[in-house]
This record gives C-alpha cells, structure tokens and sequence, in this order.
C-alpha cells in the first residue's frame, strides 16, 4: 500500500473536518469532469488543485477537500481528510456521517476507465478506512441513496461486484488468436438462505447484511425494473418482498404464492433468466 500523507502531497499535517468514530461502509467517487491521464509526478499537483477548488467553493463551505482519501491511475492513495474525519462528499449531512468517502482521479471524459492499479488502490483506501478508521463492510457508489451519476458506469459496476482486487492471469507464450475466454462463473444463490433473510430482514432496517446472495437477487430485480437500485443494498428488506412479490406475479403466480418470500419454482425461473444459479 502507497499512502502519500498530506503532508509529502502539500497539506497541513491534520484535516480540520469533525471527529467521525465510525461509519456504515464507504462511498467509492469520481470526479465527473473531463480529467486526462497524467505521469505520476503530476498527481499530486492535481490533488492539490482539487483541495484550492473545494476550499473556494462558498456555496458548499467545505472546511478542506471533500474526501477522505483520493486514488490516482497509477494507484497511489493520497490522504485527504483521512480516517476518524467526516466526509463532505455525499451529498447530504446524513449521508457524510453514514460512509466514508474515496475519490477516484476518474472523469466523465478522457480517463473514464479505472486502472487495475488505481481500483488496488481504492481496495488499499478501503481497507485503510475499515483497520483504522472504524469503517463497516459496506461498499457503495455516491449514486447509492443520491440523485448522480458518481461515480461513472465503469467504476460502479466494479463497485456492483464486490469492489474486488484484480487478478493478473499468466498468458500462455503464445495464445491462439482464436482461443475464447472462458465465461465467468455465474452467481450461486441458496433459496434456504434467500428465505431465512426475507423473512428476518425487513424489521430489522439498518441491520448489516444478512445473507451476500441478496444482493445478487437484489440485482436481477433491478435489471427486471422492479427494485429501485438505491435500495438494492443486500438488505431484504420490505422494498425488496414487494419486488420480489412482483416478479411473482409476472412469473404467472398468485395469492400465497406471490406474498414475496421466494419459492423454488419463481427463483429458478428468475435465475434462468439473469443468470444466476439457485441450490437448495
């Protein structure tokens, strides 16, 4: 892990934000401007800038630069605000104090693709965040519970599948031209587990994740157009038994039948079509 402490990038030593104990998880963002790659001896300029904007924008008020670290292409992680400091990135004063907040030097043009050395740096932040600062399992977007498009498609789908480390696969000396990739394994979903969620989650709003498998549920409902995805969280929680409940009754289902708590027949029926797989 390559943390540049705000000091080495050109910041006072401590961020003057509010004390933060802990937090429900964090919020992965871009920058949403057009941003173009860079050698790494400009990175931390760039940071900089960053922080002079944030400071100069009145309308906000920011105390220091809005996140509470920030990651560059070529996977350095800079300390913004660092850990135990609350955001001022999320959009709302409950959503600073619910997650932390890493910023990407991602933008909507130019460099809109993450590096695999950038998204290992967002795991360093991440894991940063959850040994020092307190923060929960939880990995989300900025459009996650707010009206944006933060932090891009590309980044986000990252953020969608678990916010994983890339793996370097060895290449074969030489590789046929024509040799296919092998399809990626599908999503293994427990209907036992599925159930016991469905019906233990919705009272206890807030709880951490029960069962990870929700959430793969959650996503196929999304894709249906039946689940709103800032409420797809891998909680199943009331939002949830209605979507589902819905998809029941598309699935031709009535009565008992469709009350929302998944059943073997209307699952596999749902994981044939977004492919999942469904066990016992």
């Amino acid at each position: 892990m390559t943390i540049v402490r705000r000091t080495d990038w050109g910041a006072p030593a401590t961020s003057p934000a509010s004390y933060i104990g802990s937090t429900h998880g964090v919020k992965v963002h871009y920058l949403g401007t057009a941003y173009t790659s860079r050698p790494h001896a400009q990175c931390a300029a760039y940071v900089r800038q960053i922080r002079a904007s944030h400071l100069a924008n009145k309308k906000e008020g920011y105390v220091d630069v809005a996140y509470n670290f920030l990651v560059c292409e070529h996977g350095s992680v800079y300390e913004g605000r660092g850990v135990h400091k609350r955001t001022g990135a999320n959009g709302t004063a409950a959503l600073n104090l619910r997650d932390y907040a890493v910023c990407a030097l991602l933008g909507s043009g130019g460099l809109v693709k993450p590096t695999d050395a950038m998204l290992n740096g967002i795991r360093d932040a991440i894991e940063e965040l959850r040994e020092r600062g307190g923060a929960g399992k939880w990995v989300g977007g900025h459009r996650d519970g707010h009206p944006t498009t933060c932090p891009g498609d590309a980044l986000y789908d990252w953020v969608q599948r678990g916010a994983p480390r890339p793996t370097v696969e060895e290449e074969p000396e030489q590789k046929p031209p024509t040799s296919p990739r092998p399809a990626p394994p599908r999503p293994v979903v427990d209907l036992s587990k599925l159930i016991a969620a469905a019906k233990s989650d919705p009272p206890r709003r807030g709880t951490p994740v029960s069962y990870y498998g929700v959430k793969t549920l959650e996503s196929a409902l999304v894709a249906e157009g039946l689940l709103a995805r800032e409420v797809a969280d891998g909680h199943f929680g009331t939002a949830t038994v209605r979507a589902y409940a819905a998809w029941q009754r598309r699935a031709g289902f009535k009565g008992s039948d469709a009350d929302g708590i998944p059943g073997a027949e209307s699952l596999r029926k749902l994981a044939t079509k977004r492919g999942f797989t469904v066990t016992a």
